[in-house]
């Protein structure tokens, strides 16, 4: 095959079955393998159904790339129902000119990410576009996952006394792709938290099934995500400045810039409401994963200031913390 996709490589000829066949020894799996218009499989229960699409500028970027990336948010985004993983859909469009040694390193990827998460790419599709009409490759997955029985998570379902909880530091993905697309060098290096999720949300539900919300906290950030649970559960939350945890060097970063690292992408984070007489329990529980041994408690929900997020900031005073407006880092998921 050519060292770079053409548009030929699109065409639905001889050239895209190769490059499809090329595909296979990352992927391969019997459902995938039988090369179908469709996956064909048998499903019972509570089912969860996500789709997104990934253009994150640039591909590669410290601790991950566009492949790691979608398929862990994809599968994140099905762990914060509750659900378990299973299938994925995958999905291409490419540009041409893009080195195939480039998309041969993001299925490597992709192949490692799906099996740490436990989960198979059973179908997909792959386009070809005009240099200039995309930048480099998209993907858009889809996932479909099971949601066991008794597990009920939503954001409406938070009420007053419930905790807060965090699963580690804030901010590192949207400080680690800034720095790799403007050249930023930090004495302390800051990899992407990209990481899958659904083994950590499997373990605590097991600890608890007093789980109300789950969120992972993309693009907005933790703030856009306390403030969606107390907009959708009608209650106030309070957090505490000094338990939130961020990096050094994220911290540095923002004040550098003038970011606040509440509003800073994250791609490996959880936000979780919980009942506060099973907190500690599931606290305890996520310390044992490597994705949640930093974990910790940061605010409460409560009666007051419905809707609204409150935070306690370490020189003793409360401020409100908003919504984001605008778009704070563009293309980082």
């Amino acid at each position: 095959m050519d060292d770079k996709i053409l548009l030929a490589h699109g065409s639905g000829g001889k050239l895209s079955h190769d490059l499809i066949e090329s595909f296979l020894p990352e992927l391969s799996n019997p459902m995938l393998d039988k090369l179908d218009d469709s996956a064909v499989f048998d499903l019972s229960g509570r089912l969860a159904f996500t789709t997104d699409s990934y253009t994150v500028n640039p591909i590669f970027f410290p601790g991950g790339d566009i492949g790691k990336l979608a398929v862990c948010g994809t599968v994140n985004d099905l762990s914060m129902s509750g659900a378990r993983p299973l299938y994925l859909s995958l999905s291409f469009i490419i540009e041409e000119g893009l080195p195939v040694a480039d998309l041969k390193k993001i299925l490597v990827s992709i192949k490692n990410t799906a099996a740490e998460a436990g989960v198979k790419i059973i179908t997909g599709d792959t386009k070809v576009v005009n240099r200039g009409s995309a930048d480099r490759i998209f993907i858009n997955i889809s996932g479909i996952g099971v949601i066991p029985e008794g597990v009920d998570i939503s954001a409406a379902n938070a009420r007053p006394g419930d905790k807060i909880i965090i699963n580690g530091n804030i901010g590192d993905h949207g400080i680690a792709v800034l720095s790799q697309r403007e050249g930023l060098e930090f004495k302390l290096p800051v990899p992407s938290d990209c990481a899958p999720l659904n083994g950590l949300v499997s373990e605590m539900l097991a600890a608890s099934k007093k789980i109300r919300c789950l969120r992972d906290p993309t693009r907005g950030g933790l703030a856009t995500t306390l403030n969606d649970f107390a907009e959708q559960s009608s209650f106030g939350i309070i957090i505490e400045e000094e338990r939130i945890p961020v990096h050094r060097a994220v911290m540095a970063a923002c004040e550098l810039f003038g970011f606040d690292p509440l509003y800073i992408a994250n791609e490996g984070k959880l936000a979780a409401v919980v009942a506060a007489e099973d907190a500690e329990v599931i606290l305890a529980e996520m310390k044992r994963n490597k994705y949640g041994k930093d974990a910790v408690i940061i605010g409460e929900v409560v009666a007051g200031h419905p809707g609204q997020v409150v935070m306690k900031t370490t020189l003793g005073a409360s401020r409100i913390v908003d919504m984001p407006v605008g778009e704070l880092l563009p293309r980082i998921c």
